[in-house]
């Protein structure tokens, strides 16, 4: 176990929140890797010149996010936290406002823009035909392509998350319906007026025949051109 001598003891006008602070840099400067077992609360409360109430509470903070566990005859140890869960637990709040909306909505252009390698090297027969018959029920339904569907953006684009086969991204796609949701009710009440500079409005089936026929680059520009009107809105103004 790492020693404490490092730690300097805290004022009386430190509390909690300093105690977390210096208690995650006792961690990266012992080196402390997962799994490693951390002292006690009378061990830290000792060295940081604070009450093990205070402690008690830091620690509880860095358990809640995952840093840290009990374990069976080791005591506490540090841990492997789960981003995403952390994310799922403020999303679920329903807490977010138009800033972070807009903040999380501008990541997931990010995202669909940088995931074409892992689509053309992880996509499957199976995969393709799962995205034909979503474009086919579009185009059954008789849509207008340039007309932001939530139903049908929800469901082809969900599976082009889950053609990466990143666990991490796939489940941050699940934390992105409320941003589709979002962005459904405030940005695009007037898309099919929308110049595309291509010319054209690259459709959910223009992507598939990329996916099938072209090159991660060529899958990348169809996807910049599909995105046109949200980045737009993004890089001009965001109304809400």
């Amino acid at each position: 176990m790492a020693k404490l001598t490092k730690l300097e003891p805290l004022s009386n006008l430190s509390l909690v929140d300093k105690v977390e602070i210096r208690l995650t840099e006792y961690f990266k400067e012992n080196n402390l890797k997962i799994g490693d077992q951390i002292p006690k609360e009378l061990e830290f409360a000792e060295a940081l010149g604070v009450s093990r109430t205070v402690i008690r509470e830091a620690l509880l903070r860095l358990r809640t996010i995952g840093m840290i566990e009990s374990k069976k005859r080791k005591g506490m140890v540090l841990s492997q936290p789960d981003i995403i869960q952390n994310f799922e637990k403020v999303l679920e709040s329903n807490l977010l406002g138009d800033k972070t909306l807009k903040d999380i909505f501008e990541l997931r252009l990010i995202l669909e823009m940088g995931m074409a390698d892992l689509l053309f090297a992880r996509k499957t027969e199976k995969d393709i035909e799962e995205l034909s018959r979503i474009v086919s029920h579009e185009d059954d339904n008789g849509l207008d392509s340039t007309i932001f569907s939530l139903e049908y953006e929800v469901a082809f684009h969900g599976k082009l998350y889950q053609i990466s086969n990143n666990s991490t991204l796939q489940r941050f796609q699940d934390l992105l319906l409320p941003v589709f949701q979002y962005v459904h009710d405030h940005m695009l009440p007037d898309a099919s007026k929308f110049r595309y500079s291509g010319g054209k409005f690259i459709s959910h089936r223009d992507l598939l025949n990329e996916l099938i026929e072209g090159t991660p680059e060529s899958f990348r520009v169809a996807m910049r051109q599909h995105l046109e009107p949200h980045f737009e809105r993004v890089l001009t103004s965001f109304k809400s």
